[in-house]
């Protein structure tokens, strides 16, 4: 017997109040170059992460209203917690015991999920899947935490960078159950070793992340990346949420929501052309958040669920690419409401 699992419900948050562009594009010595590129034309607001704040705390935060509408002792059963944080607290203890431990969860499988990147979210909720449909778990937390922006991108030397502008922060969590709630009906995913390694870190003395020293990492961007990181996630995104129609056995033209990972204006907008959906049936958070990394996922779809943009019946496709081009994924939800 074939075992339904549903996206049964999701959550998001974001810390604090909105950050202006300005706070970037004003600062003394702000790179002016490259913000007319496509991939760091900033957003006009994001949100950061106060000082302190945790990967936990944002968890926690996320999970709450999943508790106020399942009750805390449903939630506190799950038998599945799956954690992705884009940038960990510690270098040697994922979040998921942490999240266990604040959430009062006694999981039989919990994970911390390192890979995946901008399309973690559909990466965990293919694994819970399996999860739930092989073993005796029925329940599943999966959660999506972005602190990156708040904290790395705001140090002096890093926020005159154009690419310092583009992030913000937030978390996203899904709860998925054996029931037909919101049924999963198909996920495509693609691993592409060629392009692993081609996401990097740097700084100006060339020091590894993990030696001392006084100048601060970035992102390794180059001109000559950009344009290959452009190139390919203008084309991968489309390919998979293809893929992942022709296994529910329907075109692009039927989906009635897409939510993507939202990295810039310009990956949305030719996504939508390729596959050719107008714009009010793919979500669009980049304004108002920035790039939330793998958290954007979820945290758009419960934007849209809670505007009225996704509606019980709908067939929602979430997707997304992750660092260079690594991996990318796709998942086909009939939404339950």
């Amino acid at each position: 017997m074939t075992i339904t699992v549903s996206l049964t419900d999701v959550a998001g948050y974001l810390p604090g109040e909105p950050v202006p562009a300005e706070f970037f594009t004003r600062c003394p010595g702000a790179d002016q170059r490259l913000r007319r590129s496509v991939m760091f034309a900033a957003p006009p607001y994001r949100h950061h992460v106060a000082p302190g704040d945790t990967n936990v705390d944002l968890i926690e935060r996320a999970v709450a209203p999943l508790m106020r509408r399942h009750g805390a002792a449903e939630i506190r059963r799950v038998d599945v917690l799956l954690v992705h944080c884009q940038l960990p607290d510690l270098p040697f203890v994922g979040a998921g015991t942490e999240v266990a431990r604040r959430l009062g969860l006694a999981p039989r499988w919990l994970l911390d999920v390192s890979n995946g990147g901008c399309a973690s979210f559909v990466s965990m909720i293919e694994l819970a899947a399996h999860l739930l449909r092989t073993t005796d778990a029925r329940t599943a937390l999966v959660c999506n935490a972005q602190t990156v922006a708040g904290q790395v991108f705001t140090q002096p030397a890093v926020r005159r960078l154009a690419q310092a502008a583009v992030p913000g922060d937030g978390c996203g969590v899904g709860y998925l159950t054996t029931s037909a709630a919101a049924p999963l009906l198909a996920v495509a995913t693609r691993h592409i070793g060629e392009y692993a390694g081609d996401m990097t870190l740097a700084c100006d003395s060339d020091r590894r992340y993990f030696e001392p020293g006084l100048d601060p990492m970035r992102i390794g961007f180059t001109e000559a990346s950009i344009g290959r990181v452009f190139a390919r996630g203008n084309r991968l995104v489309p390919e998979q949420v293809a893929e992942v129609c022709r296994e529910v056995g329907v075109g692009p033209s039927a989906i009635d929501v897409l939510v993507t990972n939202q990295p810039n204006r310009a990956f949305l907008r030719n996504w939508r052309e390729a596959l050719q959906l107008p714009p009010e049936r793919h979500l669009d958070t980049f304004e108002e958040c920035g790039n939330l990394f793998g958290a954007a996922i979820p945290v758009t779809l419960d934007r849209g669920i809670r505007s009225g943009a996704v509606r019980p019946g709908d067939l929602v496709v979430l997707a997304g690419f992750a660092h260079a081009g690594d991996y990318a994924a796709a998942a086909a939800v009939r939404w339950g409401g």
